[in-house]
Order: structure tokens, then C-alpha cells, then sequence
């Protein structure tokens, strides 16, 4: 395979997966959106999406990493007793990713802010960076909703890119008023997914791209793709984690959450739903997700 050509398939692989407006490309061996083939389960996320969509959210922005402009929308409690920060994954939306579980937050006294990724939908920037810098977005999260709900404890709670965001940002130095942090199906690094999924969708071989791939993401967020990763985040975590994952996850794979779990070195739980592909859990065992959360929250709260 030539250098150019090395360069070319790098920087089209690094545009699918990073860019705002991806490039469009009719091949069937791309198939990154096809995660989740259950119509049912697809049909009930939109459903419930367009419930918290219409429920009476206060829409909030505040400014992130290099100054991107980003959005939040928060779900008040009227008897609250903790502050949820929801962070959707890649190419998701706070409604579709979160709305599936948030009459449980409503019903279990939980304010939430759901926030909008920079790069996606209503926030500013011009890519996604699997973590690289949606970590320090976090910590401007942290802050905002420290300053706006002082006596909440807060809890970082994010679902395939979401999970990898927050477990990353406990590298930086996580504020006390976070009380914990809740990950379902996250990935342990930028490099190690883009591997998986262009190995498993698109049946390259990485080894061959990787190069020219951190050179496309480092002209984009200014970091390599192998600059972070959870498995380093968590050696340094200092806040309870629970780690979630389905064990037929074809997206994310579960072996990626043993990992991170493996390296935390902070008080940690791991539940792992049987049959659940990626994100299913709450939809496939909707009891024991509560009951995984609600004994989470009673410990750290």
C-alpha cells in the first residue's frame, strides 16, 4: 500500500469518525451507525426521547475547552438530593441517550444536567475527540453546576463516548463535590476504539494507519489519540466508580470495561447485563440498573 495512499484512508477514517458534518461515503463495508440492530429498542429510545424533549427543561450554556460554546439542558427536581451530569456518546443527543432512564432520576429526587457534546447538535466546535477534549469540558462542567447547585453532591454519569469523557476527566483533578462517577460502555482509549472498529467494521488492517490517523487528530484537537486514555485515568481516580457494560456489546467491547475496572484504583462496582448489545442495559434489565444506581447513590451520597 502506497505512503499516499496510507494518508488519504487515514485522513477519510479520522473525517467519519471526528468531523461535525462526516463525509458521506455509499460502501457498504462502512457501517459505524448500524451499532444496534434491535428496531424495538431503536423505536423505544426515539420514543422516550421526544418525552424528555418535551418536558420543561431549562436550556443553560457555558464555555468548555478552548472557549467552545456548549449547551446544557436540566430536568429540575422538586425535592433534590443529588445533581446528575449526563453526557451523551458519539453521535448521540442528550434526549436519545438519557431518555430512556430519566423518569427513574426524576423519581429518585435527582436534578439532572444533560448536556449537549461539543462538535453535536446544539454545541459549538467543529469535531468530536472521543475524550481527547471533552474530558476538560467536564471539568467546566463541574464547576458550573458547583457554583449553581452548591449543596448537591454530583455525580458524572455518561453512556460509549459520554463514559470514556468522564472516566478520563478524573485525571484532572476531580472537585470533592464529585461524589462519583457512572460509566456504561466506555472505551479505555481514542486509538484502541478507532482499532477495534476499523478492524471489525471496515476489515483494515490499523497497524497500517495508525500514523497517519494521530497525525489527522492531532491537526484537529491538538492531541494524539494515544495522549489519554481511561486506563490511566483511573490509576489516578480518586472518586467512587460504577462501571456498566452488556456483555454482547458488538460496539464497545466488554472487555474494554474489565479493563478500566481492572485499573481503577478508587472504591468501584461492575455490573455487566447479560444478552445487553451497546447501551441496552437499562432497556434489557431496567430493575437491576436502578437497583445498581439507587445503591450507588445510597452509598456516596
Amino acid at each position: 500500500v502506497s505512503v499516499v495512499l496510507i494518508r488519504l484512508s487515514a485522513r477519510l477514517l479520522v473525517r467519519l469518525a471526528t468531523d461535525r458534518k462526516p463525509p458521506q461515503i455509499s460502501s457498504s463495508k462502512v457501517n459505524f451507525k448500524s451499532i444496534v440492530k434491535d428496531e424495538k429498542f431503536v423505536d423505544t429510545l426515539s420514543e422516550k426521547a421526544r418525552e424528555l424533549e418535551e418536558k420543561n427543561t431549562e436550556q443553560v450554556e457555558i464555555f468548555g475547552y478552548g472557549g467552545v460554546r456548549l449547551l446544557g439542558h436540566i430536568l429540575a427536581s422538586e425535592t433534590p438530593r443529588r445533581l446528575v451530569i449526563a453526557v451523551h456518546g458519539w453521535r448521540g443527543s442528550w434526549s436519545r441517550d438519557f431518555g430512556i432512564v430519566s423518569d427513574f432520576w426524576t423519581s429518585s429526587d435527582t436534578t439532572v444536567v444533560y448536556v449537549e457534546q461539543r462538535g453535536q447538535k446544539g454545541s459549538g466546535g467543529e469535531y468530536i475527540t472521543f475524550g481527547l477534549c471533552e474530558r476538560y469540558d467536564i471539568i467546566e462542567w463541574v464547576k458550573w453546576a458547583s457554583d449553581r447547585f452548591s449543596n448537591l453532591p454530583i455525580y458524572l454519569c455518561g453512556v460509549s463516548m459520554g463514559a470514556s469523557s468522564v472516566l478520563m476527566s478524573a485525571s484532572l483533578g476531580l472537585s470533592d463535590r464529585v461524589h462519583g462517577i457512572i460509566a456504561d460502555s466506555g472505551f479505555t482509549s481514542p486509538s484502541e476504539i478507532w482499532r477495534y472498529v476499523v478492524k471489525k467494521n471496515l476489515r483494515l488492517p490499523y497497524g497500517l494507519y495508525k500514523r497517519a490517523a494521530n497525525r489527522e487528530c492531532k491537526k484537529r484537537t491538538g492531541q494524539s489519540a494515544d495522549s489519554c486514555s481511561t486506563l490511566t485515568a483511573m490509576e489516578s481516580c480518586n472518586v467512587p466508580v460504577l462501571f456498566i457494560h452488556g456483555a454482547e456489546d458488538s460496539f464497545v467491547p466488554p472487555e474494554m470495561t474489565y479493563q478500566n475496572f481492572s485499573a481503577c484504583r478508587s472504591p468501584k462496582r461492575l455490573y455487566i447485563v447479560p444478552g445487553a448489545n451497546h447501551c441496552m442495559g437499562y432497556y434489557l434489565d431496567p430493575a437491576g440498573y436502578e437497583k445498581e444506581m439507587s445503591t450507588f447513590f445510597s452509598i456516596y451520597d
